[in-house]
Formats: structure tokens, C-alpha cells, sequence
């Protein structure tokens, strides 16, 4: 099943932030070469970007944090995502329950990895206020 594309975010001039919805399931099993999971990225994406997606990373959450690689016909949910950003995702941790994700075949590659998502949107110039990030876990 394709991936259905129902919002579309402005996050700088050439930079948006895409809702999906379907897709298989798929997830990624280490950071893709541009991850802003990855430490040695920071910077590559407007601090926007971060406050659009924050929501994946709230307690009870079910929208993920997707891999901008994969793209919005074939969606994954993103390998530094699963390792630092969904423990408190409930879309994850339903699929993990149901043996649809298998963390023992997520890794970081070898890359250094932000310590969670407000880590994360900190490094890359969102406001550490913004209430946006409050609620993160």
C-alpha cells in the first residue's frame, strides 16, 4: 500500500513537513545519510522543521517521525527516531508489541546520534521555549 500524503507544512524556503497516512509498515534499520537524528547533520533542516514534527515524540503519540529518504509513496518510520525519539510513541509501541518493528535490527550505523527529539530540535535553532518542545518526552 502507498503512502496518502494529507498535509503539507511550509518549514522554510525549500524545506516542507509531510503528513502521511498508510504505507506498509516499513521502517528503517539504521540512520539514512542525511538524518537529522544524526549528530554530523545538524543543520541540514530549518529549526521549523522541528517544531512541525515535535508531536511525534509526545507521550501517547501516534503519528511517527517518518525518513525524509523514503519519501511519501513508500514511507518508513526513521531508524533514529526508533532509537531516541519513540519510547513514549503509542503507534510504535503498539507495533512493537504485535512484532511489527524488531528493535534488535535497528542500529546507528556507527553515527552519533542526538540524545532525544528536543535535543535534537535545540541543535538545529528551535527556541528551547517553544512550546512546541513542552511536551516531549
Amino acid at each position: 500500500m502507498k503512502g496518502r500524503v494529507t498535509k503539507v507544512r511550509a518549514a522554510g524556503p525549500d524545506h516542507q513537513v509531510v503528513r502521511v497516512e498508510g504505507g506498509t509498515g516499513a521502517y528503517r534499520r539504521q540512520p539514512c545519510g542525511g538524518c537529522p537524528w544524526r549528530v554530523d547533520q545538524t543543520g541540514q533542516f530549518p529549526a521549523e522543521a522541528f517544531g512541525h514534527s515535535a508531536n511525534t515524540a509526545y507521550d501517547m503519540a501516534q503519528e511517527t517521525f517518518a525518513c525524509h529518504e523514503s519519501g511519501a509513496e513508500h514511507p518508513a518510520t526513521c531508524a533514529g527516531f526508533l532509537l531516541r525519539g519513540a519510547d513514549h510513541n503509542l503507534s510504535v509501541r503498539r507495533r512493537l508489541a504485535a512484532g511489527r518493528i524488531d528493535l534488535d535490527r535497528v542500529h546507528d550505523g556507527g553515527h552519533e546520534l542526538h540524545e532525544d527529539y528536543r535535543a535534537m530540535a535545540v541543535a538545529n535553532g528551535l527556541d528551547p521555549d517553544d512550546p512546541r518542545l513542552g511536551p516531549c518526552r
